[in-house]
């Protein structure tokens, strides 16, 4: 059996754990990173559609959840998203941004990955790829942990970075928030965030001739107050405005996506589908300007031609505007503006992007990640229970997460 003697051991070479070696690294402490994959950044490759999200401008407090909101705010200030940026410039990688802040490679999202582990070459840090871990345990101030090529290593910190159960077919797993459990830290529940919604067969069959079509649309959540946290981690309301796409299975796009964090199983989300136009008045207006058009003809100058069809067909109106009734053509401009629809779940952890909950922020200095109870023990990025939007806030939060515990570790 081999025996090593480290100042750190960081399980988990994603975003945050790769962060958190560079900044001890930095520090002087010998630092090891191991992780099950055969690659560091994983997510990091596959996210953006190959190009990376890496952070967004407008990161703020406001763009997270958790049962304690303000925890994310000390290190989202003190490595912020223009130090980050700052980082990526240095190592000449252009980038982009796109809507509403969102920061992309130009070229390829493992440019961030190369910038990551050669920060930590740089520093020393020693990477360990195809490794697990079997078993920890404390003893005195220090962690024994037992990897599974028999190594038997002793480390003053050792720090969890093994993220979320989102994807699993990359190797995700709960493994982080067993090693809280262990250690006696609360976990808040956790369950797939930023992900599809799914609808009940009854309605997928009327709503399949639609699977591929696409709206810019404002989605709104009002939680039942029954179900929302104590300690008031959801808002009474949510509301996004971005893309929404019909799938075989129910709802996607980024509207979608965003909305997921907050609706519960037993909600409705309401959907308006055409956000700058008032149907009614529109429709009223093509009626009296032309009442011999189609119904569903004049709908189609507002939404998408297939939506108008599937929506007069579900509304059961068929013929020229001119016999339609106002009141039977308000009901279905509702139906455009204001889609109140229930859905039955979502697609689970297969396809989320992150993991809403895991380990309680109650349980961890905000300025360190420390747990208060078990000195020398951190937990980093999507593995703590702080959540973020869709486009680049999640990253942002490994980032600053993982370079305060490298401060400290």
């Amino acid at each position: 059996m081999k025996n090593e003697t480290l100042d750190v051991l960081i399980v988990g070479a994603g975003a945050a754990g790769m962060m958190c070696a560079i900044e001890a690294g930095k520090r002087g402490r010998r630092v090891r990173v191991i992780d099950h994959a055969r690659a560091p950044g994983e997510k990091i490759r596959i996210s953006g559609g190959g190009r990376c999200n890496f952070t967004n401008l407008g990161t703020s407090g406001a763009n997270f959840l958790s049962e304690n909101p303000r925890f994310a705010l000390s290190a989202l200030k003190r490595f912020t998203q223009h130090d980050f940026l700052k980082m990526v410039e240095r190592h000449g990688i252009a980038w982009h941004e796109k809507t509403l802040g969102q920061l992309f490679c130009d070229d390829s999202a493992k440019q961030i990955i190369r910038m990551l582990t050669d920060e930590m070459k740089a520093a020393g840090v020693t990477l360990s790829l195809g490794l697990g871990v079997t078993a920890i345990s404390r003893s005195g101030d220090r962690f024994e942990v037992a990897l599974d090529d028999g190594t038997r290593v002793s480390a003053a910190s050792l720090v969890v970075a093994t993220g979320g159960k989102s994807i699993p077919k990359m190797g995700a797993t709960g493994w982080g928030y067993e090693v809280a459990r262990q250690f006696g830290l609360r976990l808040t529940e956790t369950r797939p965030a930023l992900v599809p919604l799914t609808f009940e067969p009854t309605l997928l069959e009327q709503l399949v001739p639609l699977a591929g079509v696409a709206v810019d649309a404002i989605v709104k959540t009002a939680p039942n107050p029954a179900s929302s946290s104590p300690k008031g981690d959801r808002p009474k309301e949510a509301s996004f405005t971005e893309a929404m796409l019909f799938t075989h299975r129910g709802l996607s796009g980024p509207s979608i996506l965003q909305i997921s964090s907050y609706w519960r199983e037993g909600e409705a989300i309401t959907v308006n589908m055409a956000p700058s136009e008032d149907v009614a008045a529109r429709m009223l207006a093509a009626k009296t300007e032309n009442g011999k058009q189609a119904v569903h003809t004049a709908l189609g100058h507002i939404i998408p031609r297939r939506l108008a069809e599937v929506i007069c067909a579900r509304e059961g109106l068929a013929g020229k505007l001119a016999e339609v009734g106002d009141k039977k053509l308000r009901a279905m401009a509702e139906t455009v503006n204001a889609w109140t629809v229930k859905p039955v779940g979502s697609e689970g952890y297969r396809t989320a992007e992150v993991t809403l909950g895991g380990v309680d922020t109650a349980a961890l200095d905000q300025q360190t990640m420390e747990a208060k109870t078990v000195p020398g023990l951190f937990f980093i990025g999507e593995v703590v229970d702080v959540t973020g939007w869709l486009g680049g806030y999640n990253f942002q939060w490994a980032w600053s997460s993982g370079w305060a515990a490298g401060q400290s570790c």
